[in-house]
């Protein structure tokens, strides 16, 4: 896998990690770098040897969204706008499909559709330093990037309606207070905090993870007996990797297991 102008990819100790890297313009995306991101954490997920997904920013900035740069701020933008957007939305269908855990690096300012990169996953560790704000508001626009169905879920309705309608930010305190992410840590220890809850991750059972997270995911939209069988669907078919006979020989034995992923 090789690096794409804007991105960089690294897989180190099967974590495979994803750098948005444009900090002179805040990260924000051009439809290449929206691509890049887009067929990295694509390529990443499908990769059997890569057992945790870690997407950040560099720069002291997470991501801003797409470039407003050379907008004429009429009709004509539409085709521009819909360059991100597409990429953009593949990204996160990724991120709340891909069958292993995902974790988001808010390391700094996050705003727009980076918004939606941002939360798309199920540990997001933010720095102290960082803030998120929705910011679509501001230019006259709505939101995408799935933040009008992550925010709800996230925040509930009235919380999410006050953040979106009145454009309000959240600071790292206040958004782990809000249950918009997991944990908030200071800027010094970042970077360890990162790759120890992506350690944690890579080493655990890597098929009931990707179960876990596509039942909380999806659960949402089903009705309770629908989700009761895939429920017992996953747990049974989970029966038949290697992992769960590791789990269960430890268990008897009073051992920490050592998960292969398979």
């Amino acid at each position: 896998m090789t690096d794409s102008p804007h991105v960089t990819v690294e897989i180190t100790d099967q974590i495979g990690q994803v750098t948005m890297d444009r900090p002179e313009k805040h990260n924000a995306m051009t439809p290449e770098m929206a691509e890049s991101i887009a067929t990295a954490l694509a390529d990443l997920s499908a990769d059997d040897d890569v057992r945790c997904l870690v997407l950040t920013g560099s720069g002291g900035t997470f991501n801003t969204g797409a470039d407003l740069a050379g907008l004429e701020g009429d009709e004509r933008d539409e085709a521009v706008i819909d360059s991100v957007a597409d990429p953009l939305h593949a990204s996160v269908r990724t991120m709340t499909s891909a069958p292993k855990p995902v974790v988001t690096g808010i390391n700094g300012i996050v705003a727009g559709g980076g918004l939606g990169l941002a939360l798309a996953s199920d540990i997001a560790i933010m720095s102290e330093e960082a803030r998120i704000q929705y910011a679509y508001p501001s230019i006259g626009l709505s939101g995408d990037g799935g933040i009008t169905w992550l925010l709800p879920r996230l925040l509930g309705l009235r919380r999410a309606q006050r953040f979106a309608l009145l454009n309000e930010g959240f600071d790292a305190i206040e958004a782990v207070d809000a249950g918009l992410v997991t944990e908030a840590v200071p800027g010094d220890s970042f970077d360890d905090r990162l790759a120890e809850v992506a350690a944690e991750l890579a080493s655990g059972p890597t098929k009931a993870f990707g179960t876990i997270r596509q039942l909380l995911f999806e659960g949402a939209n089903r009705s309770l007996d629908d989700h009761l069988r895939h429920e017992r669907d996953g747990v049974t078919g989970l029966t038949e990797t290697d992992d769960y006979a590791t789990g269960v020989g430890t268990f008897f034995e009073d051992e920490e297991p050592t998960f292969t992923g398979h």
